[in-house]
């Protein structure tokens, strides 16, 4: 006997928040990587500083950054075009206390002792993770292409260890993912 479905309330949108980000790599062979953060009101809504009509924006906030291969950041740029109050954009400048920083382990708490709290945006701090993450996505596009990676597996001689291991459970040690990129019978001595 089948089952009736069941139903399911109505909704209303009433909020988006889209984040777009983008890496790119310059002739000069340094990285440009940009993230994009709208908010939009679904309906008009009244702010204390500013009215929102339908469809318009609470925020739209930029990030943009310059990175080597070694992934420092050598220039970083926050702009808050759209925020719910005037004074929004006064820390935009706060962010290039970013410029020197490593993308790599221990970032985000490094930019969060810097920009966390009344010292940065709560949400142009929050758009660093994606920002983060298109950095190394894009470097390693670029790796791919130079080196890719079964390539590495030609031959016989050990390959090192694979710098992706237990950084999530697709890649754990002990997955079948990593018997693929790095064979046991391969694998170099530490």
């Amino acid at each position: 006997m089948e089952t009736a479905p069941t139903p399911q309330p109505g909704r209303t949108l009433r909020h988006t928040r889209q984040i777009e980000c983008r890496g790119y790599l310059r002739d000069d062979g340094l990285y440009d990587i940009e993230a994009d953060m709208d908010d939009i009101s679904a309906d008009a809504t009244e702010l204390p500083f500013v009215s929102v009509p339908d469809g318009g924006f609470i925020h739209q906030m930029r990030l943009c950054m310059t990175i080597g291969a070694d992934l420092v950041i050598r220039r970083f740029e926050a702009r808050t075009e759209t925020g719910p109050t005037p004074y929004c954009a006064e820390i935009n400048a706060a962010y290039r206390q970013l410029e020197g920083l490593r993308i790599g382990g221990g970032f985000r708490q490094q930019a969060r002792a810097r920009l966390g709290g009344a010292k940065g945006c709560t949400h142009l701090t929050e758009l660093l993770g994606p920002l983060a993450t298109t950095a190394m996505q894009t470097i390693m596009s670029v790796q791919r292409e130079q080196s890719p990676w079964h390539a590495k597996l030609a031959g016989d001689e050990p390959v090192p260890r694979p710098w992706i291991l237990d950084t999530c459970h697709a890649y754990r040690n002990d997955g079948e993912a990593v018997n693929v990129i790095w064979p046991l019978h391969r694998r170099a001595s530490d």
